[in-house]
């Protein structure tokens, strides 16, 4: 279009060009100075109209460059538009997997004893119940051991275990495996391989053990680390004092590792009691000082416990992940529907929704529903 514009206008030019030069020549010389031929008169006239006529044809071009600008920011916009809803059709936000049927599926969930393990397990139930499976609930079980043992036998089929403990206790290792992805990996390629158990993704929190004390207690005694357990010993040994629970005393991973591994021992003051009481008695001092905790527990905030830091890096990572066992059927599928639920289990929320059951006193079903409302988990 433009071409052609600037073609007219040259010709234009051209014409009025050739009519001057006939129009000249020897008359024009006879004409008076102060007096204009009509030839000049015309070439003028027709300068100014060319003149006049570039200038619309530069406001054409500026107009016309602005028109192409606008639309290709709309063909962007469109472009931008058609991407969303090409996402927005293939995954439904929101639904927490609802696009998974289990319809006609038969599942039988279990947990350990605690409250963490209550929620993961009361999460799972209702999950799956949401997908149209028919679940059969067996959380609760006591320790780890007799959980996994229900699991091989195919009492359950599914529960939440932790990547530490399945690496040191279930499969027999003495060392963890450094970096957390990486002890995930091992432990879920061994474990595939010698029991048939498939260890889904895990959740993006490290329910760690670890050791703890009264924040004032943690100052006058001027300890920050398990290192500094072994110096208490040898200057005040009255104050190494211990509340644990039982699984704990009698783990690799647990208190029999942990003084071979920093050179220092509780010997005869330990204290073995039911987990939940542990906080509230080292928050205490009441018979110890120092209590066995669990890293994601919302009463280490709510009591204002000192966590020591593990300076040696004694203890495994323990991201938890859903345990299936051999045999079950739908692992694809669970795969689909469980991945956005892990992923919405970050330390932060995890330390949350447990805080909620141990202070608050919610129970898990009541606090599992909320979470799984909350984040969109639950589809129509």
């Amino acid at each position: 279009m433009r071409t052609h514009q600037r073609r007219r206008l040259f010709a234009v030019a051209v014409a009025v060009a050739l009519l001057s030069a006939a129009c000249g020549g020897d008359d024009d010389d006879e004409a008076s100075d102060t007096t204009a031929s009509p030839a000049a008169a015309t070439a003028a006239a027709a300068e100014t109209t060319m003149a006049a006529a570039e200038t619309t044809m530069a406001a054409a071009e500026t107009t016309m460059a602005a028109a192409e600008t606008t639309m290709a920011a709309a063909e962007t916009t469109m472009a931008a538009a058609e991407t969303t809803m090409a996402a927005t059709e293939t995954t439904p936000a929101g639904d927490g997997g609802g696009a998974v049927d289990l319809s006609g599926m038969s599942y039988t969930v279990g947990s350990k004893e605690f409250t963490e393990q209550l929620i993961l397990g009361q999460i799972t139930i209702q999950v799956l119940e949401n997908a149209g499976a028919d679940v059969s609930d067996e959380t609760g079980l006591v320790g780890s051991d007799t959980v996994r043992g229900a699991l091989t036998s195919g009492e359950i089929d599914m529960y939440w275990e932790y990547t530490g403990t399945g690496w040191i206790n279930h499969l027999g290792n003495t060392a963890p495996v450094t970096g957390e992805q990486e002890q995930y990996e091992a432990v879920a390629t061994a474990d595939v391989e010698e029991s048939g158990i498939t260890w889904l993704p895990p959740a993006p929190f490290n329910n760690t053990y670890a050791i703890a004390l009264a924040s004032e207690t943690a100052e006058e005694l001027e300890v920050t680390s398990l290192s500094d357990l072994a110096a208490l010993q040898e200057e005040n040994s009255d104050a190494l004092t211990l509340c644990a629970a039982a699984e704990f005393l009698a783990r690799d991973d647990g208190l029999p590792g942990l003084e071979e591994a920093y050179g220092f021992s509780f010997g005869d003051e330990v204290s073995e009691l039911e987990l939940g009481l542990v906080y509230t008695s080292t928050d205490k001092g009441d018979p110890c000082t120092f209590g066995e905790v669990f890293a994601t527990d919302g009463r280490i905030a709510a009591l204002d416990l000192t966590v020591l830091e593990d300076d040696m890096q004694f203890f495994p990572s323990y991201l938890p992940s859903l345990n299936v066992g051999e045999g079950v059927e739908g692992i694809d599928q669970l795969q689909e529907l469980f991945g956005p639920v892990s992923a919405a289990l970050d330390t932060e929320t995890m330390q949350a929704l447990n805080s909620r059951v141990d202070v608050d006193g919610e129970q898990p079903e009541d606090v599992a529903t909320s979470f799984l409302e909350d984040n969109g988990l639950l589809g129509s």
